[in-house]
């Protein structure tokens, strides 16, 4: 987690310090704390309940899983109103605790019948096959742990990933800008990890269909060729899909098309 020193020096007036804490910690400190900058999950802050203290600045694209509700496959649970009225242990209880409450009202079911909500902070993935539930909420990223435990997934609560946060109140007014410096800086690299840059030339029978293919991140830079009738365009696409539209760019009819990839930008 970052935070910003409010010590003085007089070569450097403001330091860049890094904390590490843990993840279940951050939002609290950044958003009651002295903290003006951090980084956690998604997950984290709602389980913490600090939505209105923090506010999320980027979704940096990694860490990303699931909060899934889960039950044993040779179980005769098939859905999670199957499950409501039952034992669900977790180690996210608030957030389970509001789902299933949605669900009990839905269902109608009274105080002495609503869904018992445990807390367990490690080896949730156990708590069926050792009979303290009935099913589970926990986060599955590729699913081999849940699969290990003869577990399968009925449900999604949430889906997550790390976030960059700050405190939604301004705690330092003179460390403002370096908080949004350091804020575009990630941002650029984000979206550098994300997009490639693809520049081709197409004639103008043809540039309106071109660049519905490339509409770019925002729009597509064009520029007029020496060539009467033809242009040069650049657009912003998105690596994972950037094979699929130089193969729509050539059926579409444009020519001398570049793939560049993107070291750092802002956005």
């Amino acid at each position: 987690m970052l935070m910003l020193d409010r010590k003085a020096s007089r070569k450097v007036p403001d330091l860049v310090i890094w904390v590490f804490l843990p993840a279940s910690d951050i939002p609290s400190f950044v958003g009651k704390g002295n903290v003006d900058i951090g980084i956690t999950g998604h997950d984290v802050i709602l389980e913490a309940e600090m939505q209105q203290y923090v506010t999320e600045e980027l979704r940096l694209g990694f860490g990303k899983c699931a909060l899934q509700v889960q039950v044993p496959e040779a179980s005769s649970i098939k859905t999670v109103e199957d499950l409501a009225g039952k034992r669900v242990v977790t180690s996210f209880e608030v957030v389970a605790g509001q789902y299933f409450n949605k669900i009990d009202e839905r269902l109608g079911l009274q105080d002495d019948q609503r869904t018992k909500i445990e807390y367990v902070g490690g080896s949730v993935e156990a708590a069926c096959s050792l009979g303290l539930a009935d099913g589970i909420v926990d986060l599955v990223e590729s699913g081999e742990t849940m699969r290990a435990a003869g577990l399968h997934a009925i449900s999604t609560v949430l889906d997550t990933e790390a976030v960059l946060i700050r405190s939604s109140t301004t705690k330092h007014p003179h460390l403002t800008p370096i908080i949004e410096l350091i804020t575009k800086r990630i941002a650029g690299v984000i979206a550098a990890n994300k997009y490639v840059l693809v520049e081709y030339n197409v004639h103008k029978d043809v540039l309106k269909k071109a660049t519905e293919i490339t509409p770019g991140r925002r729009a597509a830079t064009i520029s007029r060729l020496e060539e009467t009738d033809w242009f040069a365009v650049s657009a912003m696409v998105e690596k994972n899909k950037s094979a699929k539209v130089m193969d729509d760019l050539v059926k579409a009819g444009a020519e001398d098309i570049l793939l560049f990839h993107v070291g750092n930008c802002r956005v």
